[in-house]
């Protein structure tokens, strides 16, 4: 069974090794951070900055193992609080295939709409990222047109995002 937390600086050291390779790095983070790879002490102080904005916060997901996964929440900017963004989505990459993904973003989705009171939950995933695509569709989330496609400059090539959503409303 997994449960949600607030995220902690000492959660950094274990999730930082989750990420393998640089692909996976840029899948996870886009370009938000500079150099890959990462460290405990680059993700806290990316975190850092962020520490007295309340439109923003990390979660971690833990079972009787340790953790298991993270990921943020947060306003978007100039928006009401009818909507929360997911960012920063990832799942120990022992554990990936057995379920955790989905049970961890169903955790979420549940504490955004039944703590958070928000009506609508969105998210952008990069198209060549399948897996994450299937586990957030499995999650009820639906991919939205929007008029311009946001694509970020990774490793050589342009990667297009998709953007997903689920309304309260829709909800599973």
């Amino acid at each position: 069974m997994i449960r949600l937390r607030p995220y902690k600086a000492c959660d950094a050291q274990a999730i930082a090794k989750w990420i393998k390779d640089e692909y996976a790095f840029r899948q996870w983070s886009a370009d938000r951070y500079e150099k890959y790879p990462i460290t405990a002490d680059d993700m806290n102080s990316y975190y850092d900055r962020d520490k007295n904005n309340e439109r923003i916060w990390g979660m971690t997901a833990f079972d009787d193992t340790g953790i298991v996964g993270h990921f943020t929440l947060r306003f978007p900017k100039d928006k009401s609080l009818d909507e929360i963004r997911l960012g920063f989505v990832i799942v120990d990459d022992k554990k990936r295939g057995n379920g955790y993904g989905k049970e961890m973003l169903s955790l979420a989705i549940r504490y955004a709409f039944d703590f958070v009171k928000v009506k609508k939950i969105s998210l952008g995933v990069f198209e060549n990222n399948k897996a994450a695509i299937k586990c957030y569709e499995a999650c009820g989330f639906k991919k939205v047109e929007l008029e311009n496609t946001e694509s970020y400059h990774c490793m050589g090539e342009v990667w297009n995002c998709i953007e997903m959503e689920v309304a309260l409303d829709e909800r599973k």
